[in-house]
Order: C-alpha cells, then structure tokens, then sequence
C-alpha cells in the first residue's frame, strides 16, 4: 500500500539511516572537567602563595621597628659609670665598661679597616645583606652537611647584638636581614662603622673599642699600632675564647688571618702585615684599685645625682683627683697609723685636703673601704671640740675686738656649767692672741657670752657649715657635731683672705658619646669675712703651729697655720690647717666612740697633718703664707706685762663707763 500524504498534511521528515560507528564526543562536552582542573590548580597555587606570604609574615611577626640613630647609641646598655682623673684618664669603671665615644676621624686608618677585614671584606659594597656571600655560605653548607660558613655581615651583627634575640632560628635571620637593610638606608656607611666599634662586645665585660684599648694596653685607640689593632679585631668573633690574657696563641692566629685579608684587600702592603704579625704583643697589666678610690667614687656618684635632674645609666664623671698625689696621700695616712695606731688606741682616722679653689685633691675616708664604706670625711658626725674656737675669736674680730685685747682666764659658772682648762690651771690676765695659742677653755666661753652664741652660729653659717646648731653656751667650745668636711671647709675663709671655699669633687659629667651633661662652671667665691680679719686669724693661728698646742704639725720651710681639738674623753682628736696653697682636715678616734688613750689634737694628728704637708709641699717653692708673720709675738714674760698694764688699762675704762661725769 502505498504511503501517501493526506490532504491538508505535510509529510514526516524521512530519518536517514543510521550509520553504526564510533566518533568523538563534542568538546564541550569535556568543559566542565578542565575547568574544575584548573580551577583546583589555581586555588592550590593561591593557598600556596597565601600560605607562603603568611609564613613570610609569620617570620616578620614581633619584629622591632628600626630605632633612631641616636637611640642605636643608648639602646640595650646596662647602668656603667666611668671615672677619670683631672686629667682624662680612667681611675675605675663601675658596671659593664663602655669606653668613652670613638670618632671615625680620630682613628688611624689600619683600625676600621683591621676590624672590616675581619669581619666584611665587602662593607662598601653590600646593602646591608651580602647576597654573593650568602649564596657561597649556602652551597659549602650544603657540600659539607654541616655549618661551616656564614654569611653575616658587619651591619648585621650590628642589629643582632642591638635589637634582636641570640636564638639561631630562621625567623630571627630573615629580620636581621631586613633591619640590617633597613639600617643601611637610614644611616651612611659611615656612621655604620663607627656605630659598630662604639657597641661591639670585645670580652671580660668590655664594650666598645674605646674600653678595649685602654683595657688591653693601657691607651686611647688613636694611638693603636697596626699590630694591636689586628689583634683586638680578632675578638668579636669568639670574644671569650680569644680572650688575650688567657689565649694569646690562638688569638695571634686569628690574628695573621685578619691580616692576610688587609693585605688582599689592598688595605696594607705584605711588609707592614709582616712586622706586625712579628711584632710581640705588650698587655699592659690592669692596676690594682686603690681601696680609698672607693670613698671617692662612692661620694662622686652622690654627687651625680645631686647635680643632674635626671641621671642616666651612661656617665663618664670626671674628679678632681689626682691618682698618683691620692695613692701617696692615703699611704702616708696608713704609714703613720700602722706605727702609733695601736699605742694610740685610735682604731680609725679620716683626713682630706683641698685647694683654695675648692677642689677636693685628696680623701682619705677610713682605713679599710673594703670592711666598711661608711666615709668618715662626709658622713661621721663628731665633736671638734678646740678646732672649732678660731671661729669665737673670727666673731670677737668683727665684733671690733683685737688680739691685744685682754680677757681673765679664771674660773667661771654659766648656768650650770662649768667649764675648766685642760690643764685645769688659770693664768690670769690674757690676750686673746694667748688664749688661742693655748686654748684657754675658760676665755673661749666667756667670749662666747660676749658675742652672743647666735652671733657665732651666723659667722659659721656664711663660712659654709651647714649642720644643726643649738644656741647653747658650750658651742663655744665645739661641742656640737660636725662632719670633718664641713670643719675644714670652714677655715677656707682664713686662707683666702675671706672668700669662701667651696669644695667639689666633680668637674664635669658627660655621657660616653661626649655629650656633656654638667660642667662646673668658673665663679667668684664670696666674700665672707674682711680681709685684714682673715689675715689677723692666719696670724693668730699661725702662732698655734709656732708656739701652742700644734707645734707637731710644723714643716721645715712651710709656714702653716691651725688649730688643734680634742673632745671629751678623747674621744674625737683633730687638726685643721692651712698653708697658702692647701688646707687640711685630720681627725682621729675610733667607730665604736670608744676614747682614745689621752690622744689629743697636738698628738696624732699633728702629727699626721705635717706628714700630708710634707707630701703635698715637696718639691715646691716656699710660699709665704699672707698674714702669717702680721702679729708681734711675744715671749711668756712679755705676754704677762701686756696683760697686767692692758687689763688694768680695761679696769679703768669700765671703772669710767660704769660713773660717767655730769656737768
């Protein structure tokens, strides 16, 4: 039957045949697996990166930002105090020893350069991280299996040793790297180097060229030799190990290292690296510390806070000591006491001269720093007893009295106070220029109730005394403490011809960058007794060393001046003195104010007192001491007529004051 369409109808499309065999699938059939592919491909690599971008960030994590430059200076120091005589040179070091600041430019060339061979031949030419050398510390790493190079260069040790930790981790050597970059940028090469050797640990508590110069051998690093300078920059690489006291072998090793790299960087000729590679190393040995250096120090850094309103943990404090005048000063003290001490029973002594400048040249605080540092020159509190009368007789003075004038040494009752001659015999009629000399108790006292004690307390105040003081009528006789300091000081005034003295122990205070933090400025002392009153006081106690009570203390040729003391009981013996350029305080007891065996102020320290002006005057000119020779001094029977006709005189002119005539 035949197929046909039917009206109206469109005939079905005729399939074709199917042909039977194999073709490929379309290609976007195959899409959605290279897509997920990929895809996977790219979020691995993004993981990865993020992932590898976060460990990077992790190493930076806890970094520390770059200081200033002037911080690098101060930063990671302990509390170190450099002490340096009048002169600039370092007396003793307290806390870790930083040496004083060391100037590129000061330096002979072979010293930066010693220490660039050593330890970055490439300085001048890295950014901060040497690549070259990194890549060549890897690959002999990697050959040997073991650590047998590094790569660190200078400006990283630098920011290692300032602001990170000592751990050996990768962390901490991607941060070096990244400060030491970062240091390169803010600072010149320069300022590097010199920042380098300033901080640069060298062993045995030394930090700082500076320190290890003058530790090592005993000079300022301007003036290292080739062959000193080559050995010191052998230390920062083991500063332990190579520690030139004790392994100086090894050291010189290192040494000739050091060296053969100056040589090929061009930095010396073989000639030169050859002397000193040959050249014998002279250490200079460290002295032995003074133990009264202790005294010294311990008042220095009083002071330092005293004068600074904020101290900080970096000081270089100059002293107006002289170290070797110290050392013989305080060895004479000992000499004497080792031979009269014991018989003496005075277990302890003090001592401490000035110039009239005020300046504290010497000072002897007790016998033994080391048992106890109780300084018995600024801090023991003791009665002067005699030595503090020349102050009644300066107020009798400016009251309008005279030496001539005559006083009744005889017995006398204040209130309920009796006070006696040591001697426990009265002469009588006296000038005050003979109670002085002799040390009449009896007249000192009844001069005090003349003047008035607060007259007496005002006087001392403007010499500079400073301790408490009571109006009470025994201060005429020095029964009110005082430290030996404060004493000697006071008797400056007679000296200077009346201008104050003001004594100092500290110059100047700088940091180890030579930043100065205080210097003593120059001044015009004040003027705090009359002239021709001061020189009239020389005079009068210039006849205490002559003829009186202190004739121990004279020195052939050396005209001198003071008092002696002597407290109750012997507890307390002093002498207080003065020749035209020193004044001198001594005082002798025991710490515990046991009494002396009858010690007094015309015995040992008398005694003493001439042993430290002849020491202080040796080889020196003889200086007339101004005011010494101005009074007439009279012989005994001499001094008794001028007496008796002055006293008589006196007698009339009260007898006339007390009945005055009327018209």
């Amino acid at each position: 039957m035949t197929n046909r369409a039917k009206p109206g109808l469109k005939a079905p499309p005729v399939k074709p045949r199917e042909v039977v065999q194999s073709r490929a699938a379309p290609i976007w059939s195959t899409r959605p697996f290279l897509f997920y592919g990929l895809s996977a491909v790219v979020v691995a690599l993004l993981i990865s990166l993020l992932s590898g971008y976060l460990y990077w960030q992790s190493l930076y994590s806890g970094m520390p930002s770059m200081p200033s430059s002037s911080e690098l200076w101060r930063i990671k120091r302990d509390p170190a105090v450099e002490f340096i005589d009048r002169n600039g040179d370092t007396l003793a070091i307290r806390g870790p020893r930083y040496g004083r600041a060391v100037s590129l430019s000061d330096l002979p060339p072979h010293v930066p350069r010693a220490f660039i061979a050593a330890e970055d031949k490439r300085f001048f030419e890295h950014d901060g991280a040497d690549t070259q050398a990194m890549i060549r510390a890897m690959i002999s790493n990697a050959v040997s299996g073991r650590t047998v190079s590094g790569a660190s260069t200078l400006t990283q040790q630098l920011v290692k040793n300032l602001l990170l930790s000592p751990e050996q981790t990768l962390k901490r050597k991607v941060q070096e790297i990244r400060l030491a970059r970062q240091l390169e940028m803010q600072m010149s090469k320069d300022e590097i180097l010199e920042l380098y050797l300033n901080r640069v640990y060298f062993g045995s508590g030394f930090y700082g060229l500076d320190a290890a110069s003058r530790h090592y051998f005993g000079k300022p690093p301007e003036n290292l030799t080739l062959a000193e300078a080559s050995i010191l920059a052998t230390l920062p690489q083991a500063p332990s190990r190579l520690a030139l006291f004790r392994n100086m072998d090894e050291a010189k090793q290192r040494q000739s290292y050091v060296l053969q790299e100056m040589i090929s960087a061009g930095f010396v000729t073989r000639e030169s690296a050859r002397i000193a590679a040959e050249m014998d190393i002279e250490l200079s040995p460290p002295e032995p510390e003074d133990p009264q250096f202790g005294y010294l120090l311990d008042q220095a850094v009083s002071d330092a806070r005293d004068l600074l309103p904020n101290v900080p943990e970096d000081l270089i404090i100059q002293l107006t000591i002289d170290p070797v005048f110290q050392k013989a000063f305080a060895e004479t003290i000992d000499a004497r006491l080792a031979e009269e001490s014991e018989t003496e029973g005075a277990g302890q002594a003090a001592g401490v001269i000035l110039q009239a400048n005020g300046e504290i040249r010497a000072l002897y605080g007790g016998r033994d720093y080391t048992e106890n540092q109780f300084n018995r020159v600024l801090q023991a509190r003791r009665q002067p007893g005699s030595a503090f009368k020349p102050f009644v007789y300066a107020a009798a003075l400016e009251f309008g009295l005279s030496p001539y004038d005559v006083r009744e040494d005889e017995p006398i009752k204040i209130d309920d106070w009796s006070p006696q001659n040591f001697s426990r015999t009265y002469l009588g009629p006296v000038t005050l220029n003979e109670a002085l000399r002799k040390s009449l108790n009896t007249v000192a006292a009844s001069l005090g109730q003349e003047l008035t004690e607060e007259r007496i307390i005002s006087l001392v105040r403007k010499f500079g005394i400073k301790a408490s003081m009571e109006p009470l009528p025994s201060i005429a006789l020095g029964s009110q403490e005082l430290t030996l300091m404060e004493l000697t000081r006071a008797y400056g005034p007679f000296m200077t011809g009346g201008m104050r003295v003001d004594p100092y122990l500290v110059s100047r205070i700088t940091t180890s960058r030579g930043e100065v933090l205080y210097e003593r400025a120059e001044y015009e002392p004040a003027q705090v007794f009359a002239r021709r009153n001061a020189e009239t006081m020389t005079a009068m106690l210039a006849a205490v060393v002559q003829s009186g009570t202190g004739t121990a203390a004279q020195v052939e040729g050396v005209q001198l001046a003071g008092k002696t003391g002597t407290s109750q009981s012997f507890r307390d013996a002093w002498f207080v003195g003065y020749s035209s350029e020193f004044l001198v305080g001594i005082w002798t007891g025991n710490d515990d104010d046991a009494p002396m065996n009858e010690v007094t102020g015309g015995g040992l320290p008398a005694r003493l007192f001439s042993d430290v002006m002849t020491l202080a005057h040796a080889d020196r000119p003889s200086r007339r001491l101004r005011g010494a020779d101005q009074l007439i001094q009279l012989n005994p029977d001499q001094e008794r007529r001028v007496a008796f006709y002055r006293g008589l005189s006196q007698s009339f002119a009260q007898a006339d004051s007390a009945n005055p005539l009327t018209d």
